[in-house]
């Protein structure tokens, strides 16, 4: 069973931080073997919110909700560790992300800039691309968005 957290940054523990930021690196950095800045000043910024999901105390799904300053909600760093893969946690974190984007931004819209090959993934939640296909730190990605 996963626990759900939507959290405000501030909300944040030391722990849950760090859980948060060795998942993204493990994953996003080592795994895809993209070095980039993943620290990026955005995770404590505003009114931005954390999306954790833990089982048995380990972080096992995690998103980031940015809202941007022309008024939309970002959501960006949507993972599912390697241990959780195949278990369909990456659905329950978008409607935990987007339950969380209506509660905290209601009539608001939402965009993020997938990986190509999740645009079917994303448009199962009503996401429409909005860009051509580009590339992000050697990685093909879409820009979708919904209203």
């Amino acid at each position: 069973m996963i626990q759900w957290q939507d959290l405000h940054h501030s909300q944040l523990s030391v722990i849950q931080l760090y859980a948060l930021l060795q998942l993204r690196c493990a994953v996003f950095i080592v795994e895809q073997n993209c070095p980039y800045q993943d620290i990026d000043g955005e995770d404590l910024r505003g009114s931005n919110r954390h999306i954790l999901g833990w089982r048995e105390g380990e972080l096992v799904a995690c998103a980031r909700l940015l809202e941007e300053p022309d008024g939309v909600v970002a959501i960006g760093r949507v993972i599912v560790s390697p241990q959780a893969r195949g278990e369909k946690l990456g659905y329950q974190l978008m409607e935990q992300a987007l339950a969380a984007c209506k509660r905290h931004w209601p009539g608001v819209g939402q965009r993020l800039g997938a990986q190509a090959h999740l645009e079917a993934f994303y448009a199962s939640f009503g996401f429409q691309p909005v860009t051509d296909i580009y590339d992000e730190d050697g990685i093909p990605h879409i820009g979708m968005a919904r209203s």
